[in-house]
């Protein structure tokens, strides 16, 4: 076995006020008042990283609770570690070598003294060996008993002890699938199409959608495989998949006094690969009396295997308000702000009350529905790239828009951070909320008009398209929401006429200050021989492909920019060294962001979506119009890697002959699985790596001749 040490990182006191803001920035939405004078934990231990770490160390700051972090080779300088009172060295950057471990964990326990764990979510929040390990030092594990996270843990158990306590259940095969056979067999039983999922975890991955007996035989093999590398369980099931569902969930709390309750719902259709991307509370589809029967029913389950701390049950919902029961999480969930802002409790907060052997000291009818609340999941993904293919790198500059009201930014970076291969691409979880779903709707596009992220590609332009869509502003969506709208993929916005030309005037007035900053000298007091700057400036801004001759001129106040014979008027009020460009055009107020300037081309981010404008002179247009293009290079027969990540198997060899869309390699990049397959049929010419390497996005795997 591979040695490690324990390494106690020093509080360094320049982050301490920056830090102590973080600790405090969502404090102000919660009605669940702190009582100095209850008994509690000195010092808790939080398994896990990141944002879920912060999060927990904001409430333990709260309630005077003291906080230890564990942090790997990858996170030695990461903000959870910053933030907690002790961090200890825990591993290598993988996971399975640092995070997973639970017996270096327990070493730590013991080291630092903490009478607590918080697990977070993901890694060891759901695993029953960890909780017991707990439970023989002595130690509170702040989560459900291991029986409870056994019984819900694996869903087949689950869904038998959902059907005892009266709990709508999708129809489906109760036991293990053995092989692909049999899973083709099963899926024959019930009937296509069929929803194949690991027993072990969630989050999405090893869950495959099935139509045929041949996605039924693929779905099986890349599941298990999945779910192995995941969860240590490759055992999976297989039940009907409900068709344009709607995936709404109830958060429960309950302590070991026999009282339980419910939270409210959340609205969390909007996925992509069986992930949320974007959820809300409280669900728009549900009726008073059908919020009441889910929430009696996630209520039951809970009681049922005598749970106790925070978790959520999910329901599959029908166009008919029909409810099935999906699976019960018995962890804190990713999406729980939004649960947060609009009932004013602490959840976290509940959890170690409760895990101190404390009684709830709320009940079912103190629970508020107040205002509305939405959430969206930020990643280090390209959602050019099915909707989201994980991008690594280094955050050059980050700023969160917590400047806006009603703004909540759940994360666990600062600028410099770095998002690497080895775990989850999320970002943040950007929480928005107001009165009512209009505001907090409006509230959320601000924020994501704010969000200044570079280093990295992200998926804000998705999620500015999301919640600016119409059929999601009226609330029609369903599970299958993104591949519907967008079935070539996303493209990005999509400019109107006016808009092409808002864009295009913004891109010519950056160009107009370049020019004029470019051409002036400091302190210069010589007489130049004739005006430096002209009255206008003839230019031609292109936008999407599309030519715009335009005129500009400036006064003291504003720039005028004439375009096809209509005149915008953009304000002055803003640099171009900003990260955030407040511009009025016309009297109304657009956000841009300038993403860079080199010579001609300009990168314009707008509405999320960054557009690439080349602003020239009149006569430099003129003289482009005599190129020739230059021609398009074939690059057919080349199996290139979409993203980051390793290697975990090659299918094909030097020789081999395949066929079109038959699978050659898959690539595991941040724990999800992703089949590569050939793009037209021929013969295997090179393989460029081997299994088990790591490769970067765009690398060349192979080729065929």
């Amino acid at each position: 076995m591979a040695s490690y040490r324990f390494n106690l990182v020093k509080r360094v006191p320049q982050f301490s006020s920056s830090l102590y803001r973080i600790a405090r920035r969502c404090c102000s939405i919660y009605t669940t008042p702190v009582d100095t004078n209850e008994p509690t934990f000195d010092k808790i231990l939080i398994a896990n990283r990141g944002e879920i770490a912060c999060r927990v160390m904001q409430t333990c700051k709260r309630m005077g609770i003291k906080t230890v972090a564990i942090f790997s080779e990858a996170d030695r300088h990461a903000l959870h570690a910053q933030m907690a009172d002790e961090a200890m060295y825990v591993g290598p950057a993988p996971s399975n070598q640092s995070y997973l471990v639970m017996d270096r964990i327990m070493d730590i326990i013991r080291k630092t003294g903490a009478q607590a764990v918080h697990p977070g979510y993901g890694f060891l929040s759901e695993n029953k060996e960890f909780a017991k390990k707990l439970a023989d030092e002595g130690v509170a594990f702040i989560g459900p008993p291991s029986g409870a996270i056994q019984a819900m843990g694996d869903k087949i158990e689950s869904k038998l002890l959902a059907k005892d306590a009266k709990v709508n259940v999708i129809p489906g095969f109760d036991g293990v699938v053995k092989d692909a056979d049999e899973a083709v067999q099963i899926a024959n039983d019930i009937g296509y199409p069929v929803m194949i999922k690991a027993s072990a975890g969630g989050g999405g991955k090893g869950m495959r959608i099935a139509w045929n007996d041949q996605e039924a035989r693929d779905g099986f093999r890349l599941s298990s495989q999945e779910a192995a590398s995941s969860f240590g369980d490759d055992r999976l099931l297989i039940e009907k998949f409900i068709d344009n569902p709607r995936h709404i969930e109830m958060q429960v709390l309950a302590d070991s006094h026999g009282n339980a309750l419910y939270l409210n719902e959340r609205e969390c259709s909007i996925q992509r690969r069986n992930q949320k991307v974007v959820e809300e509370a409280p669900s728009i589809f549900l009726d008073p009396d059908t919020r009441r029967a889910m929430g009696e029913q996630a209520v039951a389950l809970a009681r049922a295997v005598d749970y106790t701390s925070a978790g959520t049950v999910e329901f599959l919902v029908d166009s008919q308000k029909n409810f099935y029961f999906l699976e019960m999480n018995t962890r804190l969930q990713v999406e729980h702000p939004i649960t947060e802002c609009i009932t004013g409790v602490d959840i976290v907060q509940q959890m170690i009350r409760v895990a101190k052997g404390h009684e709830l000291t709320i009940k079912q009818s103190d629970i508020p529905i107040r205002g509305w609340a939405v959430e969206c999941r930020v990643y280090a993904e390209d959602p050019y790239k099915s909707f989201g293919l994980p991008s690594i790198g280094w955050l050059s500059r980050y700023q969160e828009p917590t400047h806006l009201p009603k703004v909540r930014c759940d994360s666990g970076i600062q600028e410099g951070s770095e998002i690497s291969m080895y775990y989850d691409p999320m970002i943040s979880k950007l929480v928005t909320y107001g009165d009512n779903r209009e505001e907090a709707l409006q509230n959320m596009c601000r924020a994501l008009d704010n969000y200044v992220i570079r280093g990295v590609t992200h998926n804000i332009p998705l999620l500015q398209e999301i919640i600016a869509h119409p059929r999601f502003v009226s609330g029609d969506i369903n599970t299958k929401f993104l591949y519907e709208e967008y079935p070539d993929g996303f493209q990005g916005r999509q400019l109107s006429d006016a808009e092409q030309k808002e864009v295009a005037a913004m891109a010519a007035c950056i160009y107009l200050r370049d020019q004029v900053r470019a051409g002036a000298f400091k302190n210069e007091n010589r007489m130049p021989l004739q005006p430096v700057n002209p009255a206008a400036w003839d230019i031609t801004a292109i936008v999407q492909g599309q030519e715009m001759p335009a005129t500009v001129t400036e006064n003291k106040d504003n720039f005028t920019v004439t375009i096809d014979g209509q005149t915008l008027t953009v304000n002055k009020d803003w640099s171009i060294a900003a990260a955030v460009l407040d511009a009025t055009i016309n009297g109304q107020q657009n956000t841009f962001q300038c993403i860079s300037r080199k010579g001609d081309e300009i990168k314009l981010q707008y509405k999320g979506t960054v557009f690439k404008v080349e602003v020239l002179p009149k006569k430099a247009t003129d003289y482009s119009h005599l190129m020739p293009e230059k021609p398009k290079v074939e690059a057919s027969g080349e199996v290139r890697s979409p993203m980051a990540g390793s290697l975990v198997s090659i299918s094909v060899q030097p020789g081999q002959d395949v066929a079109i869309g038959q699978e050659v390699c898959v690539i595991e990049a941040m724990k999800m699985q992703n089949s590569l397959t050939a793009d037209r049929s021929g013969k295997v010419k090179a393989v460029h790596f081997e299994t088990g390497t790591n490769v970067s996005e765009d690398d060349l795997i192979l080729e065929l001749e």
